[in-house]
């Protein structure tokens, strides 16, 4: 695929159990992951590239980080499964002008956001 300039191209966020995370993303969303060792693993979600670098940090809101926001044709259901893949819901579903979202965390403990405009 072709790089677009001066667009965002890749996201990384902090991680250490890997292989947690990895088995997390896999169930709840259907990413792919490469391994590139004990320090990098990176992951792709059919959309945009990215990666987990090795780091007990925690990218939240709370620390003054971006919200990564996913999209959902059915929120409840991906919360569900966001839940039951061993994320952790830190913001139950709730509206705002546009739609619906949930915020959870990961098994690392990084904040992301699903919403829908159903």
């Amino acid at each position: 695929m072709k790089q677009q300039d001066q667009k965002i191209d890749y996201i990384e966020f902090p991680g250490s159990d890997f292989d947690a995370i990895q088995s997390f993303y896999e169930r709840a969303f259907g990413w792919q992951f490469v391994d590139y060792g004990p320090e990098y693993r990176s992951f792709s979600d059919g959309k945009l590239d990215g990666g987990f670098r090795q780091s007990d940090l925690k990218s939240t809101t709370a620390n003054g980080s971006a919200l990564v926001i996913l999209y959902a044709e059915d929120l409840e259901s991906t919360r569900d499964t966001v839940a039951s893949s061993g994320g952790t819901i830190v913001a139950d579903i709730f509206s705002f002008p546009g739609g619906r979202r949930f915020q959870f965390a990961d098994p690392h403990g990084n904040e992301l956001a699903v919403w829908s405009d159903k």
